[in-house]
């Protein structure tokens, strides 16, 4: 049953790394004989620590050895299926067994927390945790347990007792670890959650905690019941598991009163205000004293049943889940880092290319300045050349141009003589013109000086008359 193997590995690792005294890596066969004898007992499997001794020729096994072992000569000797009960029964023997063998490298260590609160955060931590290769020890393995998964406990173990949860807080405790061994996952929460908390208290947080995780208890509360005989509506405690629906008289669950067993062929619904739960033998009526309440037990009860079938477990599909989602989210942050270390390296490569270019552009400035050099100094002697001969034109040019001046100045004089004398003709044509303008207009002045005088006598005429009338 490698299912189960899988299962407890963690827990396995704890007991092989305590019996490992030497800090070697490696336990020797007859400490190995003595767990893989007990495991073999729980397993109702008897014998199977006898193979060890002709298992590999060396007196000592690693825990890769070791676990390859068990897996041929231990679990693969149970059935291929277990029904989810009896596979965490299983679970709860070893996770006990391997505790006995290593609670002594713990429990002289920690100051608030007693053995049996230790005992059940040793399940926890193992149930959430991951057997990864040590990075100083590449043959060495460790049991480690994610940040998020020790915030998942410590959030709801500080619940539990009462108080707020802060998330900031934790974070800044954390700083940048990515996870924890059991030995500081136990100092983290005597030291930061547990160092004032009363054992009554500390007792039913840790309770609750182990029944989230390791009870796998999906929901607990209280329903009224029909009964079988009596048809009457009692009140139980009832305890919600993906295989079992348990009611007990109380919720100190002391006194069970009985079971309900679930299975993938059972189904529920809901009818006039009640909970309709049909299973192969027959349909139980519950009831919840609110709706909310009938709609959360509602949805719990199909979350069982379609866990019923599993072998793992509703909380451990959830850990499957979240374990699968860091890796994913672990892979994409490498993926990212590797683009961004290949573009630093792209980024680096270019920088040293254009370093070389700016050189070789150095050198080709320097050869090319040496070149101009050369260049402006065979310009500057044909340049010369050009410009002694540029003197001769010039001064043959200038007494060309000074005999061209002179017959252009006696042409200029001559024209304009030509037009001043034109001028002088049209300005004495005009004069007259105007001239004779100005003895019409006189003319034209006397005549209407005439008439006005004229008229005016006549309006004088006019006047007198008017006046003699009157």
């Amino acid at each position: 049953m490698a299912t189960l193997l899988k299962n407890v590995t963690n827990c396995i690792w704890q007991a092989f790394n305590s019996l490992d005294t030497d800090d070697t890596g490696t336990v020797v066969k007859s400490k190995l004989k003595v767990l893989t004898a007990n495991i073999g007992i729980l397993l109702d499997l008897y014998g199977v620590e006898k193979g060890l001794e002709h298992y590999r020729s060396t007196t000592t096994l690693n825990f890769q050895h070791y676990k390859y072992y068990l897996l041929r000569e231990v679990f693969l000797s149970l059935p291929n299926i277990l029904s989810l009960p009896v596979l965490q029964g299983f679970e709860s023997n070893i996770d006990e067994t391997c505790w006995i063998i290593c609670k002594k490298d713990f429990i002289s260590k920690c100051q608030v927390l007693p053995e049996d609160c230790m005992y059940k955060l040793f399940r926890v931590f193992c149930f959430l945790s991951e057997l990864i290769v040590d990075p100083e020890r590449p043959n060495r393995f460790q049991v480690i347990m994610d940040t998020s998964e020790v915030g998942l406990v410590a959030s709801q173990i500080v619940t539990s007792l009462g108080t707020d949860w802060d998330q900031s807080g934790f974070e800044e405790l954390i700083g940048n670890a990515s996870g924890f061994q059991f030995g500081t996952f136990l100092t983290l929460l005597e030291k930061r959650y547990l160092a004032d908390v009363d054992r009554a208290g500390l007792v039913e947080a840790l309770n609750a905690v182990t029944n989230t995780f390791i009870d796998d208890i999906i929901k607990k509360g209280v329903l009224l019941k029909r009964g079988y005989l009596l048809p009457t509506l009692r009140e139980y405690w009832f305890v919600l598991k993906p295989c079992q629906l348990l009611y007990y008289k109380n919720e100190e669950e002391k006194e069970q009163c009985g079971s309900i067993t679930l299975d993938p062929r059972c189904w529920v619904d809901s009818n006039l205000q009640r909970i309709m739960l049909h299973t192969t033998e027959r349909t139980f009526e519950l009831a919840t004293k609110d709706h909310r309440s009938r709609l959360q037990w509602l949805s719990a009860l199909k979350l069982a049943i379609s866990y019923s079938a599993g072998t793992e477990g509703y909380q451990r599909t959830l850990l499957r889940r979240r374990q699968k989602r860091r890796k994913a989210e672990l892979q994409e942050k490498h993926r990212r880092s590797s683009i961004i270390h290949d573009m630093d390296v792209q980024l680096q490569a270019e920088k040293q290319a254009r370093a070389a270019m700016e050189i070789h552009a150095k050198e080709l400035k320097v050869a090319s300045e040496k070149h101009v050099e050369e260049l402006e100094c065979l310009l500057e002697e044909e340049t010369q050349a050009k410009r002694d001969e540029e003197i001769v034109r010039n001064l043959q040019a200038r007494v060309l141009r000074e005999e061209w001046e002179k017959r252009e100045e006696l042409e200029r004089l001559q024209e304009e003589h030509i037009l001043l004398l034109e001028q002088e003709r049209e300005k004495r044509k005009e004069f007259e013109i105007k001239q004779r303008e100005k003895e019409n207009q006189l003319l034209e002045a006397q005549q209407r000086l005439i008439e006005l005088e004229a008229e005016k006598q006549r309006l004088d005429d006019e006047l007198t008359r008017a006046q003699k009338k009157n």
